[in-house]
């Protein structure tokens, strides 16, 4: 199973996201929420991020979905600590490419590289809409 990694600056926006996702995927699959600063504020925790991996830890592969540019750098600082299941990274817009990822990641047989595949089809639909 394939575990969703919800991270944003904004805590409210990941818990929406994760909320959201958590619907569609009718609960089937573990989604973290791993938003703001420690202190609360706008901004992205490597503290917040780790202890969302290790909730995902004993899935097959976690797709860490993130909002912008500098919750990359997060994500991989958080990384440096984590020795776990597989990581990706995916620059998919955040909450289509975690709804995409949620469906894939719903399927028995989906893999990480199936279900990070299917975040980055969000482009292409928002692309359809412009």
């Amino acid at each position: 199973m394939i575990g969703l990694l919800i991270v944003s600056h904004s805590a409210r926006l990941a818990e929406g996201v994760q909320e959201f996702v958590g619907q569609i995927s009718g609960g089937q699959i573990p989604i973290i929420a791993a938003g703001g600063a420690s202190d609360g504020s706008l901004g992205t925790s490597v503290e917040r991020i780790l202890a969302g991996l290790e909730q995902l830890r004993s899935t097959d592969g976690i797709l860490a979905l993130v909002d912008l540019g500098s919750a990359v750098m997060s994500v991989e600082t958080a990384l440096e600590q984590f020795s776990g299941p597989p990581v990706h990274i995916s620059n998919a817009p955040l909450v289509e490419g975690a709804y995409l990822a949620a469906i894939e990641a719903s399927s028995s047989t989906a893999t990480l590289e199936h279900v990070a595949a299917a975040a980055l089809q969000a482009r292409e639909l928002i692309k359809v809409y412009e």
